[in-house]
């Protein structure tokens, strides 16, 4: 089943944000954990279901990045601003990218962007998400285990996606949050966004597919429960081969990554016309996934 409305996941976890794109908080009694931190318009949406949940925010003592894209780290800022104590955990890749004067110039870009693009330019304005080069914290590798309030959250990395994307597993929920580094489950469909490196990605799905997975929790269009979680990697594993032998008879035919990546965005939209990023930005993501899938033909 998916679920694309804020609220409670299970017994200790909760979906924050807009079904376009949310973040989690794993709560426990006495500490609790940010998990991603979405894009940076849904920031008013969060503050505003905290509030009407009961949340804590002063329990927040830390906040796990699973990728440095702008629309998966648009609230760090406010939230590490407004709490200096609140430790920030990403990949060593993710630091480098989020320490670039060029990147930070970018993610605002996008930011402003795809917040003009669905009219939420007074988030903006309003509180203060924008990068700057006050950011830091700490590192987390593949096969780390870190704690909330006793319970493990197991580290993995698994790139594709991005170069620096980790994916968090919680065992004693069966809950695994992927990020983008899982397929993307936009309406009725899966969507594999292997933008950096196709092949990293689809190996990223294989190290993932035994987890013993009772909620899904993507980081955009909501979390999948019971058994359509429990399936969702192996059948995410399909949709990227279909989408790669996709790709390569497109590239076939055209021996264009240009024009390959521009048919690809446009089926997307057509399939999906609400899709949240705009046509610029996903014709970018396919021209990488072209240019890879291109090299390695």
């Amino acid at each position: 089943m998916r679920i694309r409305a804020a609220g409670k996941v299970n017994s200790k976890l909760w979906y924050l944000g807009r079904k376009e794109s949310g973040m989690y908080l794993l709560e426990g009694q006495h500490e609790s954990m940010l998990i991603s931190a979405g894009i940076s318009f849904i920031l008013g949406d969060v503050l505003t279901q905290m509030k009407n949940f009961g949340i804590d925010e002063k329990k927040i003592k830390s906040l796990l990045i699973l990728h440095s894209h702008f629309d998966h780290v648009g609230t760090v800022p406010y939230f590490k601003r407004t709490y200096p104590l609140i430790d920030i955990y990403a990949s060593q890749r993710a630091w480098d990218i989020l320490t670039m004067p060029k990147a930070i110039e970018t993610m605002n870009a996008f930011s402003r962007m795809v917040a003009a693009k669905e009219g939420f330019q007074d988030v903006l304005a309003n509180y203060d998400t924008e990068w700057r080069n006050d950011i830091a914290g700490n590192t987390v590798a593949d096969g780390d285990v870190m704690a909330v309030d006793g319970m493990e959250v197991m580290i993995m990395e698994t790139p594709g996606h991005s170069s620096c994307s980790i994916s968090a597993y919680i065992p004693s929920l069966k809950t695994l949050l992927p990020s983008d580094a899982g397929g993307i489950p936009v309406d009725d469909a899966i969507f594999p966004s292997g933008n950096s490196n196709y092949t990293q990605f689809q190996q990223s799905l294989e190290k993932m597919k035994d987890l013993e997975v009772d909620f899904y929790c993507a980081d955009h269009y909501g979390y999948i429960s019971g058994e359509e979680a429990r399936n969702y990697t192996r059948k995410t594993i399909e949709a990227t081969r279909q989408l790669r032998s996709q790709i390569e008879d497109l590239y076939r035919k055209t021996n264009d990554i240009e024009s390959s990546a521009n048919t690809l965005t446009e089926e997307l939209f057509k399939k999906h016309p609400d899709y949240f990023i705009s046509k610029e930005i996903i014709a970018g993501v396919f021209g990488q996934m072209v240019k890879h899938i291109a090299k390695s033909m």
